[in-house]
């Protein structure tokens, strides 16, 4: 699980938004965090702490000198146990308290004695969140090091629509797995991942495309994100939600992703190519909808661009491309000829003829060639094996 090992402590304050805490709080036990959460006496009237106690089995502390913790000195042990605090929601009083230093309650106290990277998520009434002290208050804490979550727009709980919204847990808990799922090996590094097929018009209303969901490449996007690269993820049509803190690049045609793949490369490190791009098009896209005729349609076609041909030819010095290739028959040879072929550093090679890989499937199984060698992985998750193949990457780069 991304989170196993990891200590998070959530600190919950006294607005509405204080109800989706709880969710928040089930999703990272479910990720395998040790949970802890502090209540300020105001988030109490809006939430019970029994609520948290039961979904995390840990006691919820509200009052700083109660003596029936797990902790001799409560807020010091827990602030020297936990790997991350998330203040969220955390309203316009609470970020004056943090940003001054100030420590009456359990929660204040415990975030002044952590050394540990703290995330601040303010959920208010839109005047309240723009007044110029609560501005220079969240600029005080940006100083002093904690990460601001940007506050979501929309209807708030006094009836005003704007911003002040408090994100959804599930991007509560994105903040909380780009800081503590991995260790942060790709820092400073770049990387344009392409996942997804691309569609070749034929007429207004038809097109040619292949059975690509885009499952692996959102998937290495997704790690490369957790270990701290910046990423592009040039994507094709799909029906996933992209994985968050990266730059999407949505396409159609393969005209379209080699255009995107060129405008990324000189700013990439490493290149993965694992978009199913069409190798041929319709050679003449009809302006109306094709009418059927009672006869048979004969369709010309003619090659798309080759973008990995022309990644060869214009690659800079330092740059790492891994392609793949998806087989019916042959699935080494082929694979091997295309890493050569290409001027490829690595492929990841997967065959549509073996159970649990290929199209539209959660898992896969991919051997990664280079030009000295194979490694053969078992049947897994597209994320552990985009897991692997990031590990891989990083050890032939190195």
């Amino acid at each position: 699980m991304d989170l196993q090992n990891k200590c998070v402590v959530i600190g919950v304050t006294g607005g509405i938004a204080a109800y989706k805490m709880a969710d928040t709080a089930h999703l990272l036990c479910k990720l395998g965090a040790e949970v802890h959460v502090i209540m300020t006496e105001n988030a109490a009237k809006f939430i019970s702490p029994l609520t948290f106690e039961t979904l995390t089995n840990r006691r919820c502390m509200v009052d700083t000198f109660a003596r029936d913790f797990q902790y001799d000195v409560a807020h010091i042990s827990l602030a020297k146990a936990a790997d991350l605090i998330l203040v969220a929601p955390a309203t316009a009083n609470v970020i004056a308290k943090l940003a001054h230093g100030i420590a009456d309650d359990m929660l204040t106290t415990v975030v002044l004695a952590a050394r540990c990277p703290k995330l601040a998520a303010p959920s208010m009434n839109t005047a309240m969140l723009e007044n110029p002290v609560t501005q220079d208050n969240l600029a005080a804490l940006s100083r002093y090091g904690f990460e601001i979550v940007k506050p979501a727009s929309g209807l708030l709980a006094c009836g005003d629509v704007g911003k002040g919204k408090l994100p959804a847990p599930e991007e509560l808990v994105g903040h909380v797995l780009r800081r503590l799922a991995r260790e942060k090996t790709l820092s400073g590094v770049r990387v344009t991942v392409t996942a997804g097929p691309t569609q070749e018009a034929l007429d207004p209303v038809r097109f040619l495309t292949n059975h690509s969901s885009g499952k692996m490449g959102y998937a290495i996007a997704r790690e490369a994100m957790l270990r701290g690269a910046e990423v592009t993820l040039i994507t094709g049509p799909t029906a996933l939600n992209p994985p968050p803190f990266v730059q999407v690049v949505p396409v159609v045609s393969a005209k379209d992703m080699f255009s995107a793949v060129k405008k990324a490369l000189p700013k990439t490190d490493i290149l993965i190519k694992s978009a199913a791009v069409a190798d041929y098009r319709p050679a003449n896209q009809a302006a109306d909808k094709l009418k059927k005729d009672g006869g048979d349609l004969t369709l010309p076609l003619e090659r798309t661009d080759d973008i990995l041909g022309w990644v060869a030819q214009y690659r800079h010095p330092g740059l790492f491309v891994c392609g793949f290739s998806m087989e019916t028959r042959d699935l080494l040879e082929n694979s091997r000829r295309k890493l050569e072929k290409k001027r490829l550093d690595m492929i990841a090679a997967n065959s549509l003829r073996t159970e649990g890989a290929g199209f539209g499937v959660d898992t896969n199984v991919i051997t990664i060639l280079t030009a000295n060698g194979q490694q053969e992985l078992p049947l897994m998750s597209k994320a552990e094996a985009a897991a692997r193949l990031l590990d891989a990457i990083e050890a032939r780069r190195s």
